[in-house]
């Protein structure tokens, strides 16, 4: 029987995924890939593997989804890698440039202009050669990732947008969450999600392990993963889910 093929993200946020794959050895049983968020849903979408993190917003066009893990990537205020960053105050902006890489944050950024800061912006995409730091007065970009990091102290001007969602809905906001475009059989699902249980709850070893590997370390690398990420997918980001897709699709 072929392998289950799966994508994760490959960002701070999903290191206790990797972890609990990795550390667990369920990793031996699948393909695992990791990709940026965008990349997670073609994948997916096409069918390049069967299980992909994709951003939430692409959920509407994986034909035949099934969300299939208690966990997810999430944040219940501020997530600090999706932020709106501009050199000029909220009021002076006319331009917004959406990073090509996440979906989720692209349309959640229209979700707040619409019903929370009733603005209406101007919105230019990207590509991988855009230069997110060069952007001029009155405009902004929404940015994601580990660069938040790396890039926010070199704007004026930050707003980070879980809090935003926080602020107008309420309610926790989700970013990715673990799909199939099939049915996978139960006790591979039951499995999965127990592999992801051992990073989720072993913080501490996760950023151990990756502390040093990346744009995000040591004990910031501790904290992130503590405080800005919330990984259960509980009941109350399921509400957040459901009307973040609502509201969305009134686009």
């Amino acid at each position: 029987m072929d392998k289950i093929r799966i994508s994760a993200v490959k960002y701070a946020n999903t290191y206790p995924f990797i972890y609990g794959l990795l550390e667990s050895g369920f990793e031996k049983r699948v393909v695992l890939e990791t990709d940026h968020p965008a990349d997670c849903a073609a994948k997916l979408i096409s069918g390049r593997v069967d299980i992909g993190l994709i951003p939430v917003a692409a959920l509407p066009l994986v034909k035949d989804h099934h969300i299939i893990s208690d966990y997810c990537i999430g944040a219940n205020g501020n997530v600090r890698t999706v932020m709106l960053l501009s050199n000029s105050p909220f009021e002076e902006i006319r331009n917004i440039y959406l990073d090509y890489r996440s979906l989720s944050s692209v349309n959640l950024t229209k979700v707040l202009a619409k019903n929370s800061w009733k603005r209406k912006f101007n919105w230019m995409n990207t590509s991988k050669a855009f230069d997110f730091l060069n952007i001029s007065l009155n405009e902004a970009v929404v940015l994601i990732g580990d660069q938040c990091f790396e890039f926010e102290n070199s704007f004026r001007y930050k707003i980070d947008l879980a809090m935003e969602w926080k602020k107008f809905s309420g309610l926790p906001f989700v970013f990715a969450c673990w799909t199939s475009n099939k049915h996978l059989d139960n006790m591979f699902i039951k499995e999965f999600n127990q592999a992801l249980r051992l990073g989720v709850n072993n913080i501490d070893a996760v950023a151990d392990k990756f502390g040093q590997t990346g744009t995000i370390t040591g004990e910031i690398l501790r904290t992130y993963l503590i405080e800005n990420i919330d990984f259960n997918f509980n009941d109350e980001k399921k509400t957040g889910l459901k009307l973040f897709l609502d509201l969305m699709s009134e686009l």
